[in-house]
């Protein structure tokens, strides 16, 4: 299959379990997340045996939490060359959060993170992308941390999550306290007058391959890097089933058999690289940012 060449797009993945998930926190606290069977380190094996396959790098989002436990995937995440990054520490949602809490969490995890690769890590995601207009606030802490690009903001509208009206491709942000730092927004597709998320995960899972494919390339064509995202656990059909409401458990388990097949595939139409990559290719991420992330 001839792939979609010159632009390089941003393949990411968020370093979590089934049991972080959002959707099903109504049933698991925290409390409970040691208690449960892990199948993190596995279903992030596999996707690293998969970007081998194809000698494509991505961006892994890690999970603090995550990261405590299994000190040894951090380090075959960074050493098979893929870019490292922070998810975090407790999947909790930041604007649940006092900014108390959250710059000790931040503080904390982007510091794991660094003692276990040696070397600086330059990206943050929010659990289920949760900086949104009531958190704002939480982009100067990144700042004050040491982050220089951020990928967070979800420019639709979403139960929970998103940023209406924010833009929809990688730019330079001013906090409110008028520090900056680089946003790489999740994907979006202009379509009938509404912003539809076409940037991976859920969506990928829900809509048909075509569509998603179709959408991604619609921001191929106007020479622009699109943003893709998944976690681990959507490539594991075998997970334990939790109870929940149907609308958790829909978005949850909904086409888990396909997710893979469908990765693969799209991996064979389209350029993946780091985020960093991609910034730097845009001219927002500097050559000294890039290389203090291989150094």
């Amino acid at each position: 299959m001839q792939k979609e060449r010159m632009i390089r797009n941003a393949l990411t993945v968020d370093v979590e379990d089934y049991f972080h998930v959002a959707a099903l926190s109504e049933t698991i606290s925290p409390q409970d997340w040691d208690s449960m069977e892990c199948r993190v380190e596995a279903n992030t094996e596999r996707l690293l045996e998969l970007f081998e396959a194809h000698s494509t790098k991505a961006t892994f989002f890690i999970l603090g939490w995550v990261a405590e436990r299994y000190p040894q995937l951090v380090r075959r995440i960074d050493q098979a060359g893929h870019e490292v990054a922070s998810h975090g520490y407790s999947h909790q949602l930041v604007y649940a959060q006092t900014p108390e809490v959250f710059r000790e969490e931040t503080f904390k995890s982007k510091a794991l993170l660094e003692d276990l690769i040696g070397k600086p890590v330059l990206g943050y995601r929010a659990a289920s992308y949760s900086i949104t207009a009531q958190s704002r606030w939480a982009l100067d802490i990144l700042c004050d941390a040491g982050f220089i690009y951020d990928s967070s903001i979800f420019p639709v509208h979403h139960d929970r999550y998103g940023m209406p009206g924010t833009p929809e491709l990688p730019y330079r942000l001013t906090t409110d306290q008028k520090q900056e730092i680089v946003e790489f927004p999740l994907s979006t597709l202009n379509l009938l007058s509404r912003k539809i998320p076409i940037a991976g995960g859920g969506y990928f899972r829900l809509f048909p391959y075509w569509f998603s494919r179709w959408g991604l390339s619609s921001i191929n064509r106007k020479g622009e890097p699109f943003i893709f995202y998944l976690h681990p656990w959507e490539i594991d059909p075998g997970q334990p089933r939790i109870k929940a409401s149907w609308f958790s458990r829909f978005r949850h388990y909904n086409n888990l058999d396909v997710c893979y097949s469908r990765l693969e595939r799209l991996m064979e139409s389209f350029q993946f690289t780091t985020v960093a990559d991609v910034l730097h290719d845009k001219g927002l991420l500097s050559s000294q940012d890039a290389r203090r992330r291989v150094a």
